[in-house]
């Protein structure tokens, strides 16, 4: 048998999701135009403000000079306007003008600085216009394929997709997690059972495809607080390092998260838990009078080879792990305690060692038989 004793055990859940890039920014035409030349290369990484597509710039240079033509004429509008109401103003307080004719002249002139205004407004158009030929990346990232080609005639106002770029360093796993096993959660971490890591230390590793262990290790970033009517299930987002881009958007991976740390769990070998048919797990225990018990107990997960109890078993009980099919429920017993196996180095000293000599008496016996 093995006595069991609390112990301090980080508590994980395993769960499945797919890789979604940390950001996306699909790049489309704000300008009318024909596209004259692709700037760079599918499948590739760009950089912010990089410059992917060039729209024909000619019409747009040509909006913006005739609007600096207008803004010109504004001005020197503006400037007559200013010294007409300035002489008006000297020449009504002699009455050499009408105050009508003195008031038309401040009207006029707010009426100028006013087509000044809307020229200075309709340069800036005409400038962000003639800007936007020149399509840019808005993020660093890996650009997808290119849409459109040399030629083609892009439409501001369809908003012509031309190519969609997806920043995958760090990237996002969106994991899906039970509702059942969150409120389990909760419950355990309400009761004392479990202590949390906090959200600045909970970690996530994570198992690709094939089967094998991503290297870096990842956060765990948010969770969803709406549960999904259809799957009954919440969304727990992770995020990743990905410098070599290994993982790309769209992935299946597995990952195990470190949702906190259990202080009093009990561990039992596998060996020493049976199910009956109904599937309830149980265990044999030995009981003070040294008598077998049976006793059922609650056990949902396994960390190597034994079973986490979560209740059933108390601190101090000793749980049969040898010898289950000699024994009966209410028969006594003589327990022993399982002893550990020996260390690996001590197995191969002992291993390397020369044979000891018999011992004396069979020696002596040995020789008897001879004269014998």
């Amino acid at each position: 048998m093995v006595t069991l004793h609390p112990e301090t055990l980080p508590v994980t859940t395993d769960l499945t999701g797919r890789t979604a890039a940390y950001l996306v920014a699909q790049v489309r035409g704000r300008v009318d135009g024909i596209v004259l030349k692709r700037e760079f290369a599918e499948g590739g990484d760009v950089k912010a403000g990089q410059r992917l597509y060039q729209i024909d710039p000619a019409p747009y240079r040509a909006a913006l000079d005739m609007a600096l033509g207008t803004l010109q004429k504004a001005q020197a509008n503006l400037a007559a306007m200013n010294s007409q109401a300035e002489r008006y103003k000297i020449l009504v307080a002699g009455n050499g003008v009408s105050r009508q004719e003195y008031d038309n002249a401040v009207a006029a002139q707010g009426q100028a600085a006013a087509d000044v205004a809307a020229a200075k407004a309709a340069v800036q158009t005409a400038r962000i216009n003639l800007g936007y030929t020149d399509v840019v990346s808005p993020i660093g990232g890996r650009a997808g394929p290119s849409l459109v080609t040399q030629g083609a005639y892009v439409q501001s106002s369809a908003a012509t997709l031309l190519t969609t770029v997806q920043q995958i360093d760090p990237i996002y796993v969106d994991l899906n997690q039970t509702s059942v096993a969150g409120l389990q959660l909760r419950r355990d971490v309400a009761s004392g059972q479990l202590k949390l890591n906090g959200p600045g230390q909970t970690k996530v590793t994570l198992t690709l495809e094939d089967g094998t262990r991503y290297p870096s290790a990842g956060k765990l970033q948010f969770t969803d607080i709406t549960v999904d009517p259809g799957t009954g299930s919440v969304t727990v987002r992770a995020v990743f390092p990905n410098p070599d881009h290994v993982l790309l958007p769209g992935m299946f991976v597995r990952a195990s998260i470190e949702q906190g740390v259990n202080d009093n769990a009990l561990l039992v070998p596998q060996v020493g838990i049976t199910h009956d048919p109904q599937g309830q797990a149980t265990a044999l225990v030995v009981g003070a009078d040294n008598k077998v018990e049976v006793r059922a107990i609650q056990a949902t997960r396994t960390i190597g080879d034994q079973w986490v109890v979560d209740g059933g078993l108390n601190d101090g009980e000793r749980v049969i792990v040898a010898g289950i099919q000699k024994v009966q429920p209410g028969t006594p017993v003589s327990a022993i305690e399982q002893q550990s196996p020996a260390a690996p180095g001590a197995m191969s000293v002992a291993a390397g060692a020369p044979a000891a000599p018999p011992p004396p008496r069979i020696a002596q016996a040995a020789a008897a038989s001879r004269s014998n």
